[in-house]
């Protein structure tokens, strides 16, 4: 499983031309879905985007990244994105071979969401399959990629 996640002071996503998902200060988490995942992936990386410390304090006012997106009572907008398992290392097209089939690929996706919203905090989302465009207001910028490989 792979999680590009960025801090965000806005970001939104829409489907032909309509808003479907859309939030304030928190994380865009762009969704990649490997064959091999399962739960324990899933359980891994909601529990890492949940908790990684990735926001200043205001009342120390330090600048160091002391509060996760729930300390903060911060958003989420999590987006399937299938390329991010695009390997690019030959050719000029990418392959796409590690991606999860979409019928599995929209099963963990959709668990994945429900385990981030086990949190309590605002969690939008994109449309599984759709060509969408995402509106991201990177803050810092801070984009990190996470990722967590099935153990055989």
């Amino acid at each position: 499983m792979r999680v590009i996640i960025q801090r965000v002071n806005h970001s939104q996503v829409t489907v032909d031309g309509e808003i479907i998902g859309k939030i304030g200060r928190g994380l865009n988490l762009l969704v990649g879905i490997a064959e091999t995942d399962t739960e324990i992936e899933l359980n891994w990386m909601a529990r890492k985007c949940l908790e990684l410390r990735l926001f200043p304090d205001p009342e120390t006012n330090t600048g160091k990244w002391e509060k996760s997106v729930q300390e903060i009572g911060g958003e989420l907008l999590v987006v399937s994105q299938f390329t991010l398992y695009g390997d690019c290392r030959k050719g000029r097209r990418p392959y796409f071979d590690r991606s999860a089939p979409p019928e599995k690929a929209e099963k963990l996706y959709e668990l994945f969401v429900e385990k981030l919203r086990l949190s309590g905090l605002n969690v939008k989302t994109g449309k599984f399959g759709a060509l969408m465009q995402v509106f991201i207001e990177n803050d810092g910028p801070v984009t990190l990629t996470l990722e967590k490989e099935a153990n055989p």
